[in-house]
């Protein structure tokens, strides 16, 4: 046997082999790679002819798709490539609605259920707007304040579009629309039996959303701050804990204002944001989405670039020794 460095690894192979004798060991096919060895480009003509020697320095190459970092992630064994989710309210109209979500780049869009208008069918419809071909439709129960409406909601809505995926929130009172914890509980535990899958809007408590996870949640949601308000993350801290703890995706839901909010998310580690109102409200709606986007991928990539540790003094990012 012989020792060689394939791809960076260390690799042991039969002595006598050569270029061709490794590729079928490794079911590569010849004519789909290219290979270098010793830092110079093997022709492939050659694969049968050129024997490998102890220490050689291998590299196979070839091509696949993209060209880019795929940094997707997964809920309920669906994959997304976008970290931002948008609500479909407080719009001027579905058009304005539609040109938001467009230049958000979100591939998830958050639907209330409601009533058919039955005595005016003129009246436009979402669906028009927002292809559910092109979005993946996230039915919500918003404006519910007990785990009995939220279950009776979303069971209307798979039977209306057969969707599964689903974003629970049970709502405690109207002045803080905070979530009822009790009845939110409950309404997952009931939810899950029933096959669905369920992001769950929840308050940023630790122990609430481990509770949730080990109910069957597919998402834990917790707040940033009250819905619609606008004051950002208040409690990065706990955010933190619920993010350590869990093994399911954690989004921040709910009160995002501004496009730096929605970068501390990220930098905490969330798996994405959803967000409305900051969108909706904004005196240039399409900006504002095409500034959130732009934060949730730089918040993702601090994250995952890790942060520089906090000091209390100052250190000079040049060296001191040798000044004139």
């Amino acid at each position: 046997m012989i020792s060689l460095t394939l791809n960076g690894e260390p690799h042991r192979i039969a002595a006598g082999s050569r270029i061709s004798d490794l590729l079928g060991r490794l079911d590569l096919p010849a004519d789909k790679v290219a290979v270098e060895r010793n830092r110079a480009i093997v022709p492939r003509s050659t694969f049968a002819d050129v024997l490998l020697a102890e220490g050689d320095e291998l590299e196979l190459v070839h091509f696949v798709g993209g060209g880019q970092d795929d940094d997707g992630w997964e809920v309920a064994g669906r994959r997304f490539t976008s970290r931002l989710i948008v609500g479909t309210g407080k719009y001027r109209d579905y058009a304005q609605n539609a040109a938001a979500a467009e230049a958000s780049g979100a591939q998830i869009v958050t639907v209330a259920v409601r009533r058919v208008n039955v005595t005016d069918r003129s009246q436009p419809m979402l669906t028009d707007f927002l292809d559910p071909k092109r979005f993946t439709y996230l039915p919500n129960t918003a404006g519910c304040f007990t785990a009995d409406d939220a279950i009776r909601t979303l069971r209307l809505a798979r039977e209306a579009g057969g969707w599964n995926l689903v974003k629970l929130e049970v709502l405690g009172e109207a002045r803080t629309l905070y979530p009822d914890m009790a009845e939110t509980l409950r309404a997952t535990e009931i939810l899950v039996k029933d096959g669905f899958d369920v992001m769950v809007y929840c308050a940023d408590d630790p122990i609430a959303a481990k509770k949730l996870e080990d109910l069957g949640a597919a998402a834990i949601m917790p707040l940033g701050s009250l819905i619609g308000s606008g004051l950002g993350i208040q409690n990065p801290v706990t955010l933190r804990l619920i993010i350590e703890n869990a093994r399911v995706p954690v989004l921040v839901d709910a009160g995002v204002g501004t496009a730096s909010d929605a970068a501390v998310a990220m930098e905490l580690g969330c798996a994405g944001v959803l967000m409305n109102t900051a969108i909706a409200e904004a005196k240039d709606p399409i900006l504002m989405a095409r500034a959130m986007k732009l934060a949730v991928e730089s918040g993702r990539l601090a994250y995952r670039a890790g942060r520089m540790n906090k000091r209390r003094y100052a250190d000079p990012s040049s060296p001191l020794a040798g000044l004139i």
